[in-house]
């Protein structure tokens, strides 16, 4: 197998990229640079607004069970709408519905910071603001998703490698986001207050609603251009959206995988106050430690899918990812020692995005045009409409055994899922191999050897 792949000639020509760095190869399209250096601001004061919150309702309340609560009430929007939310954003002019959700997004924040700087929050206007901050999430995340195809097409035709790059791209600068915005937000709680960091997220989003602006999109890319889009009603999209992500084997496996993941093992941020506070004994600073520690095994797994030339042979980066993040939550629940539980931080950061990266690259690259919104809205729903779920069952549960059995609980959870994907992955192979001969991600003569082997 190695020297067929070996001895195969890659799709793509290399001077293709001559004129950038291959690793960096999506950067060469204008939009897309626009979109990288306004996110790149932006998405620091998102990290600084998350950290400081759950400081915050930590601080007011010192309960479990309300860390758990508040991220329910944020989340659980994104659950119930991000469906309908898909089927719109496949009608809609996505970069409007982008821009719309920055500016109630800033909103949002400003309101917060208000509300925190003249000391008059309570624990019920976090909640009305974090459950208006879903709302927007619901619209936001798959509008962002499919809106990055457009970004990285040039006159009409889209480069599917530049693609994969931008989305693995966009994942680097999330995380270098969630490396420095922590950071910046326990020191400046530690010195101040969380409204500071709630400002400054409000302010931020300027620059990227100022990048959404400045793009240059060709006319068709503004409106759906599927005329069956606009003869059907939103309700038969919405079934016609949901029959496919449940009868197309690849999408199917992989969101079952990542919404598991996201319902046992993402919630246990949540609790990052907890371990900073009585676990490791310290303070706004070390949960800032803590979170730039996940930070930067999130940012390794970013920077290592940058490199890759092709998303053939991701797949297997699905389970092993999982299993990764699933241990290292089992050992992080087990330290009590500040160095180490941060280099465990780094392997849950690393483990958790290669596969929300992995499972996002596939996704788009499989997914039919016509259909990206809705699907990308599933795959809201498996990211963050599953967490308000596991954060309420994350806070209960601690508040009962302790948050370190919780995350350790989490992470037996993910360790089965990887497993069983494992023994799905023939299955999802066999699915995906004519999607990406058609696209030439798998050479011809690359495809007859594979099934020349199977039949062997």
């Amino acid at each position: 197998m190695t020297n067929i792949q070996e001895t195969v000639s890659p799709s793509k020509p290399a001077d293709r990229f001559a004129s950038i760095s291959h690793a960096w190869r999506a950067l060469r399209h204008r939009n897309f640079r626009l979109f990288f250096g306004g996110q790149s601001i932006s998405l620091i004061g998102t990290w600084m607004t998350r950290v400081a919150t759950s400081w915050l309702v930590y601080r007011l309340t010192g309960s479990a069970v309300l860390l758990g609560t508040v991220s329910f009430v944020g989340q659980i929007p994104t659950f119930l709408l991000a469906p309908l939310a898909g089927v719109l954003v496949d009608r809609w002019n996505r970069r409007t519905v982008l821009v719309w959700t920055q500016a109630l997004a800033m909103v949002q924040s400003l309101v917060l910071a208000a509300l925190t700087l003249t000391h008059r929050v309570t624990i019920t206007e976090i909640l009305i603001l974090s459950g208006f901050q879903g709302v927007i999430n619901a619209f936001d995340m798959p509008g962002r998703q499919s809106f990055m195809m457009e970004m990285v097409t040039d006159e009409g035709e889209t480069q599917r490698a530049d693609l994969s790059n931008a989305i693995a791209i966009n994942s680097s600068m999330v995380n270098l986001a969630r490396l420095i915005g922590p950071s910046l937000a326990g020191m400046l709680i530690a010195v101040t207050n969380e409204g500071w960091c709630f400002l400054i997220d409000g302010v931020s989003y300027i620059a990227v609603i100022a990048s959404l602006l400045m793009m240059r999109l060709r006319p068709a890319s503004h409106f759906q251009k599927e005329p069956s889009t606009q003869k059907t009603t939103m309700l038969e999209q919405l079934k016609e959206g949901w029959d496919f992500v449940r009868g197309f084997v690849p999408i199917r496996t992989i969101l079952l995988l990542f919404a598991l993941v996201s319902l046992m093992g993402m919630p246990f941020i949540v609790l990052m106050p907890i371990f900073a506070a009585q676990v490791l004994h310290g303070g706004p600073h070390t949960l800032g430690f803590l979170m730039a520690a996940m930070g930067v095994g999130s940012l390794g797994s970013g920077l290592s899918l940058v490199f890759r030339k092709s998303v053939r042979g991701l797949l297997k980066m699905v389970p092993i990812a999982a299993g990764c993040f699933g241990v290292g939550l089992i050992l992080f629940g087990l330290s009590h020692v500040l160095w180490l539980s941060m280099i465990l931080m780094a392997l849950v950061g690393f483990g958790m995005m290669q596969g929300l990266t992995s499972s996002n690259t596939i996704i788009q690259t499989i997914v039919p045009q016509d259909k990206r919104g809705r699907v990308m809205s599933y795959y809201t729903v498996a990211f963050v409409g599953m967490a308000p779920f596991g954060s309420l069952f994350a806070g209960t549960l601690a508040h009962w055994i302790g948050a370190p059995s919780t995350v350790m609980v989490s992470g037996a959870a993910c360790i089965l899922g990887s497993a069983w994907f494992f023994t799905q992955m023939k299955t999802v192979r066999q699915a995906m191999r004519p999607i990406y001969e058609q696209l030439g991600i798998i050479p011809a003569p690359l495809v007859a050897a594979l099934e020349e082997e199977a039949a062997n």
